[in-house]
């Protein structure tokens, strides 16, 4: 069985990628990624601009907003503010269960 290799990539954070191989990894243009920067919705682990580099956490969520725009036909700004409410959500859910785990049972 063949591989494009996108499914072995091993999610380091200290790894870092290109604006091009996001973009390619995530399904999208460079100009939708720098978009998504431009909306904050990515943000560059480091470099100037057009010489960004990203963090590997950066392919979910490029992935997650391309879905997000092509299942609700979003504009930039809404996937952004999507992505900003779903981040929340999962803090607030570590958080609930981590204070779960401190209850008395």
């Amino acid at each position: 069985m063949a591989s494009d290799g996108t499914d072995a990539l091993w999610p380091d954070e200290q790894r870092r990628l290109q604006l091009a191989d996001l973009a390619d990894l995530a399904g999208l243009s460079e100009a939708e990624v720098l978009e998504l920067v431009d909306c904050g919705a990515l943000t560059p682990a480091e470099g100037a601009p057009g010489q960004w580099v990203f963090g590997m956490r950066s392919i979910t969520v490029a992935r997650t907003a391309r879905r997000l725009r092509e299942d609700f036909e979003l504009d930039p700004h809404g996937v952004a503010l999507l992505l900003a409410f779903i981040d929340r959500i999962r803090g607030l859910e570590d958080e609930l269960r981590d204070l779960r785990a401190r209850l008395p049972r």
